[in-house]
């Protein structure tokens, strides 16, 4: 059984999209109708930069998001489907798109908006993000909780056995980090970020983002999808939504999805879409797992011969 999985924000990089445009006319379509979408060229940030400017967050979302949509329908194309859908963060999102949820125009209007609404609840340098090597799920809690001295810290992404994200002011985090390497943490790595995401101090930006969604037209998802707050599939547009809204300060529970699709049964994984980061993640959680990466017209090529009906 497959499962379509997408990346999130990070996977950025200057050229991305470019041989899938090339190449296959269904994705220069994809690029021609975001560049329309958003009335901006966003292929141009894609393919040639400058680098700047594609790592803003509200370029990067959008970005990120053509590029996995590009890939999807050159895979769709050529008869690759899935049974199971999922995405990192931003990534469900295109998963959403994927299963008909959300349009591609309105998917594309909601990331900009929302890696803008991001950026600005929080000042550059108030926040701050750190992977915590070798720890479990509670005793991250616990160098949170021990740590935090009335500031916001919290576990923002739970991507695989003893790899957790922590978000939240940047004094708490740093504490944070200490307390964890005092608790058994293998290494403490800090990120390079432009705000805390998926913590409380994302509130301001949920609240904008929820106001949106209002205004959108949405349907039920044709194929399921497992939600990162709760990793539980979503059948049904208001649900999504909601699940949509309340990942802006959720923790992305990936190592719990990925269990989850396991567990329904997906025995191989698609990330569709630029780099290779839930593939890595991918074999840490379900290490029996087939996976590709379709970020580019050898791995098209590679996974339909693998996988085309």
């Amino acid at each position: 059984m497959i499962a379509f999985v997408f990346p999130g924000q990070g996977s950025q990089k200057v050229g991305m999209g470019r041989g899938l445009a090339e190449r296959f006319p269904e994705c220069e379509e994809a690029f021609a109708q975001a560049d329309a979408a958003l009335e901006v060229p966003l292929s141009s940030l894609c393919f040639e930069g400058p680098a700047d400017q594609l790592v803003l967050t509200e370029h990067t979302q959008p970005a990120v998001m053509a590029v996995s949509v590009a890939a999807l329908r050159a895979l769709t194309a050529r008869g690759v489907s899935a049974q199971w859908l999922a995405g990192h963060s931003l990534g469900e999102y295109t998963a959403y798109v994927a299963a008909g949820t959300l349009s591609f125009g309105d998917a594309l209007r909601t990331v900009r908006n929302r890696g803008r609404y991001m950026q600005e609840a929080v000042p550059l340098g108030q926040g701050a993000m750190a992977v915590i090597m070798g720890l479990d799920e509670p005793t991250v809690i616990q160098a949170c909780i021990e740590a935090a001295d009335g500031q916001v810290v919290s576990p923002a992404n739970l991507n695989a056995p003893g790899q957790i994200v922590v978000s939240g002011e940047a004094a708490a985090v740093q504490r944070t980090g200490v307390r964890a390497k005092e608790l058994g943490a293998r290494r403490v790595i800090s990120l390079d970020v432009s705000a805390p995401f998926h913590c409380a101090m994302m509130r301001p930006a949920q609240d904008r983002l929820a106001q949106d969604f209002r205004s959108l037209v949405v349907s039920d998802p044709a194929v399921p999808v497992v939600a990162n707050v709760d990793a539980q599939p979503k059948r049904g547009a208001a649900e999504a939504i909601s699940c949509l809204i309340d990942q802006v300060t959720a923790p992305v529970r990936w190592e719990e999805v990925v269990g989850r699709l396991a567990s329904e049964g997906v025995d191989t994984y698609v990330e569709v879409g630029f780099g290779n980061v839930l593939k890595g993640l991918i074999r840490k959680i379900d290490r029996g797992a087939r996976i590709f990466s379709v970020s580019d017209p050898d791995g098209v090529e590679a996974a339909v011969g693998a996988l085309a009906s």
